[in-house]
């Protein structure tokens, strides 16, 4: 055990139990109901004796241990629900297999929708077993599956514990707040074996404290505090409590899905509809489709515990344009495509096809594209300003438009991207940063 998870397991003993009497097991048999401060398990024998044996150890392991940056870290207006109480109340909870396949189903459609391998607390108490993007009528049916959902186990749990009125006001909170039960490589599951239950350390680390369940010989159940990172996820199933940062967003599925005449690699998408007039065509001109055909991100953008990588495309582009004249020029207007792809982590590496139409109307006068690609990660608004360039006339014209991106997102690749590289690279992957794209006409 790291230097770092020692302390941070001492601190969560100290904080979380300063009222625990004596015990000698390390297993927490039922952690305390998250705000209230009561002990609800025996936890050390002779605990000034552990401490200052375990302290000793800790001092003994000093020379090999790293350093713990806390800078990372985000911060939270103060009645914000805490999502390491959340964990610790899960791992309280009685849970039958009915209530792991619930998350699973729900992990699972959220997956098949173009999110990640999520169940949001707004869909675990409104809606049980539904996934993000489900429509209404998929809702209902899965509500109705289950007889003792997995939101009926937290308002036992939550509302006898808490004075008049507090279990309501922190029900509510947590209904509609972004923290979720986030799923790392739930196609592994085997249907059987109960999760370990962690959260996300929010500073960037890569492994944290969690909660694994494990039956006693008399039929009860205790508590074990073990470390958890992402070998262990990829082993036995992991439930993460993180925060949600993609369900207000459309998925590119879910506008495959609003797109009837998208088919098997052949149909397009749209994003962003013409907003200009067009000028008549000649009958010369040579008009084309821009798409990227795949994409593959070659690494993982976040630590573990966040969950996928979503990336957000960018595209401004001036469409169908055959102005030949200065007033012809005028009536038209650029365009921004924009639209975001959910890779998960067990997706790395993988070639993904896409399909997804970056320039409906391409013609021979389009001399670049501005092209951006980030990686979310949040912050305050802000934007790139760039350009279009077309040629009419034999004169080149750029036309100019700001791409908005978040200030703490990474910048995975942005530039222009000009009519001869695309016909040189037509159909041929090529690297941006670390992702991989093809550009292709048709």
């Amino acid at each position: 055990m790291t230097c770092a998870l020692l302390c941070r397991f001492f601190h969560f003993i100290r904080f979380h139990f300063p009222n625990a009497d004596k015990s000698s097991s390390l297993c927490i048999a039922a952690p305390e109901c998250p705000g209230t401060g009561k002990t609800m398990v025996d936890m050390m024998r002779k605990i000034d004796v552990f401490m200052k044996t375990a302290l000793a150890a800790g001092l003994s392991l000093m020379a090999g241990c790293e350093y713990v940056d806390h800078t990372g870290e985000k911060g939270y207006p103060a009645d914000t629900v805490s999502i390491d109480s959340v964990a610790r109340m899960l791992s309280a909870l009685p849970l039958e297999q009915d209530h792991l396949m619930e998350v699973h189903q729900a992990v699972s459609s959220s997956s098949d929708n173009g999110y990640d391998e999520e169940y949001t607390m707004k869909d675990l108490f409104e809606s049980p077993g539904s996934g993000v993007g489900d429509d209404e009528d998929v809702k209902s049916m899965r509500t109705k599956a289950f007889a003792r959902p997995l939101r009926d186990l937290i308002w036992e749990y939550v509302c006898p514990t808490r004075s008049a009125g507090s279990g309501d006001d922190y029900l509510q909170r947590l209904m509609n707040s972004d923290v979720q039960i986030y799923w790392p490589y739930s196609e592994r599951w085997d249907g059987e074996t109960m999760p370990v239950i962690t959260f996300d350390p929010e500073n960037g680390a890569e492994a944290n404290i969690g909660y694994r369940i494990v039956e006693t010989p008399g039929g009860g159940r205790t508590c074990e505090v073990v470390e958890v990172d992402e070998e262990m996820a990829e082993n036995v199933p992991v439930w993460v409590v993180n925060r949600n940062d993609d369900s207000r967003f459309t998925s590119l599925e879910m506008l495959r899905r609003k797109n009837p005449e998208w088919g098997n690699g052949g149909g397009s998408i749209v994003v962003g509809a013409p907003m200009g007039l067009s000028a008549p065509m000649s009958a010369s001109s040579r008009v084309r489709t821009l798409v990227i055909k795949d994409f593959m991100m070659r690494r993982n953008y976040d630590s573990w515990f966040a969950g996928a990588s979503e990336f957000f495309v960018k595209c401004g582009k001036v469409e169908d344009f055959t102005a030949s004249t200065e007033a012809e020029l005028k009536l038209y207007d650029p365009q921004i495509s924009d639209f975001m792809v959910v890779v998960r982590r067990n997706q790395v590496l993988q070639r993904l096809p896409f399909n997804v139409v970056l320039v409906s109307q391409w013609t021979e006068q389009n001399e670049s594209i501005a092209f951006m690609m980030t990686e979310d990660d949040g912050g305050t608004r802000t934007e790139w300003k760039c350009s279009a360039v077309v040629k009419y006339n034999s004169k080149s014209f750029g036309f100019e438009m700001s791409l908005p991106f978040n200030s703490r997102d990474d910048i995975v690749w942005r530039g222009q991207l000009s009519g001869p590289y695309l016909e040189k690279y037509d159909g041929k992957t090529s690297r941006f940063g670390d992702v991989e794209l093809t550009f292709q006409f048709q």
